[in-house]
């Protein structure tokens, strides 16, 4: 009789452990402002990794073109069109642990490079993301805020 209870008691821990960890790795799913306040970035999580895109831009129309804003420091010619709402930054983010996502790149439309980026919830509603090259100590640490809680 004790192992049909052992059984039963080990597969509820297992079951409501990869439940937890599973709402954990969603922390992240919301929309989130840069401490620039220039953009609001949606991230969502698309099969198992995580990714951000623009959905709000404080001067959505280019000044000297009077068009809405472009990616015009994309390195990739082709690119330099794609319009920057709806332009994807955040790219291909795992959750490693508890409030830290790892493995992806962030994009910066502002000087077109692309680079590692470690993202670290501090709480519910603040977020370090760090971009850098090569290993972490070699780049910058933006606080971003988020706008909106994630649906349940």
């Amino acid at each position: 009789m004790k192992n049909p209870i052992n059984l039963f008691l080990l597969f509820t821990l297992l079951f409501t452990s990869t439940i937890t960890f599973a709402q954990q790795a969603d922390d992240l799913v919301g929309v989130w402002e840069p401490s620039n306040g220039k953009v609001r970035v949606k991230i969502e999580k698309i099969g198992t990794k995580y990714f951000g895109r623009i959905v709000w831009l404080k001067a959505p129309i280019d000044s000297v073109t009077n068009k809405p804003k472009v990616d015009k420091n994309n390195p990739d010619e082709a690119l330099r069109n794609v319009p920057l709402k709806g332009f994807r930054l955040l790219k291909d983010f795992t959750f490693k642990s508890a409030g830290e996502w790892t493995e992806g790149t962030i994009y910066d439309p502002e000087n077109g490079s692309t680079y590692s980026c470690t993202i670290k919830m501090k709480n519910k509603n603040t977020l370090d993301i760090r971009g850098y090259i090569g290993i972490s100590a070699f780049g910058r640490t933006d606080v971003w805020k988020r706008l909106e809680i994630k649906k349940q």
